[in-house]
């Protein structure tokens, strides 16, 4: 018995049919992009997916033919501040085709930029959600840092204009401050960004070395570029991390959720080398404060002990002079006493002085006797005498 049968044609054809009767408009679909490909000729071709929790459940290829791609992919572009790249969710115009040579193909005709910076806002309130509910957004501000950091661990990439700037920005700071930086690279965007950025924390401790902070450094880039630093994982390892986290990952107008959870927060690289210079900076006006204080109160100090030594040489000098008076009238009262008390005052009156050959003063006649030499002292001279008799009482004595 002959069998019934249709050829590859015919089966193709009978799709296609199909597959336009199902689709014979366009619409809009929701998929995630996990290959793309722009070739030469200006066609790109993509691949689109679906996941869930299970893993991969849908996909399909997709083609942007060079007269739409060449429109859509800028005006894409300057909406959300990205080209069209792997990982991204988008949602795409597109009529559904299928060809007898190439089989089924999405052949794109718009997508939608507001829907793709529209859900990773919607990821990113939800982020924080969870966040706020485990009690992890203010955990790092409970780190302090030591009062003159001086080591830090840096994840950036090791070629990011972001990171060069802020090297060079530390070390040709005018002041000559000296800082240690150590580099430890990661991706810095994609979705491999958060798993990276981890990868960096993790090899940060087991260095075992000590640093005084963890500085995490990109320069900026477009809205899905710093998408990765919305990341739940991402946010939840730095706010739990033990030491602080500073982050410098966007331009002003950037604000993601690593960045709440972080220790500090500025807007670029080169901010944070200045917030870094600026706690040095700060020190060494605290320090140059102090020391015009110190030299102030030193100063002024001296001033008082000066006074002080002026006062106190005022009242010695005067107290001196008081008791050098009083010296100079005792010695003075002294001095009249003595010229009242000398003999020769004495003997100016009339009296003689009278002492033995040993020149012993003699009090009275008693002890003389007939031939003892007595020399007789009186104002204008001297007498050499001999005693010739000593009477006693009031009688005369002779002396020659």
């Amino acid at each position: 018995m002959e069998k019934e049968y249709i050829d590859l044609f015919e089966f193709q054809t009978r799709l296609k049919e199909g597959v336009e009767s199902l689709f014979p408009k366009r619409l809009w679909l929701k998929a995630e992009i996990s290959a793309i490909k722009a070739r030469n000729g200006g066609h790109c071709y993509l691949e689109l997916s679906q996941s869930n929790d299970s893993g991969l459940i849908a996909k399909a290829s997709a083609a942007i033919w060079s007269s739409r791609y060449r429109f859509i992919a800028p005006y894409f572009e300057s909406v959300t501040g990205s080209p069209l790249q792997e990982g991204m969710s988008i949602l795409v115009e597109v009529q559904p085709s299928y060809s007898q040579l190439y089989g089924f193909t999405l052949v794109v005709n718009d997508i939608d930029p507001e829907f793709s910076l529209g859900l990773k806002e919607l990821e990113r309130q939800k982020t924080i959600e969870r966040l706020q509910k485990e009690g992890l957004m203010e955990l790092q501000q409970e780190l302090l840092m030591p009062y003159l950091p001086n080591k830090f661990a840096v994840i950036s990439a090791e070629d990011a204009a972001g990171y060069r700037d802020f090297v060079r920005h530390i070390e040709e700071n005018p002041y000559g401050f000296k800082v240690e930086l150590d580099l430890f690279p990661a991706l810095m965007q994609g979705k491999d960004c958060p798993g990276s950025i981890i990868e960096a924390l993790d090899a940060v401790m087991e260095s075992q070395l000590e640093y005084d902070a963890v500085l995490i450094l990109r320069g900026g880039g477009s809205k899905l570029d710093l998408a990765c630093y919305d990341d739940y994982n991402l946010a939840a390892v730095i706010a739990q991390y033990p030491l602080p986290v500073l982050t410098a990952i966007g331009h002003d107008q950037d604000f993601h959720v690593c960045d709440m959870v972080a220790n500090t927060y500025v807007k670029t690289p080169t901010a944070l080398a200045d917030f870094i210079i600026g706690i040095y900076e700060d020190e060494d006006e605290r320090i140059s404060s102090a020391q015009t204080r110190i030299r102030l109160a030193v100063s002024n100090r001296l001033y008082r002990e000066d006074a002080l030594l002026d006062s106190l040489a005022a009242r010695i000098k005067g107290a001196f002079s008081l008791k050098i008076a009083a010296m100079e009238s005792g010695l003075q009262v002294l001095q009249t006493r003595i010229e009242a008390a000398d003999p020769r005052r004495i003997l100016q009156r009339g009296y003689v002085l009278a002492t033995d050959a040993e020149g012993v003063v003699l009090k009275g006649a008693r002890g003389r006797k007939a031939g003892d030499k007595v020399t007789m002292m009186f104002a204008d001279g001297t007498l050499e005498c001999t005693v010739d008799s000593v009477a006693a009482g009031n009688e005369q004595k002779v002396i020659n």
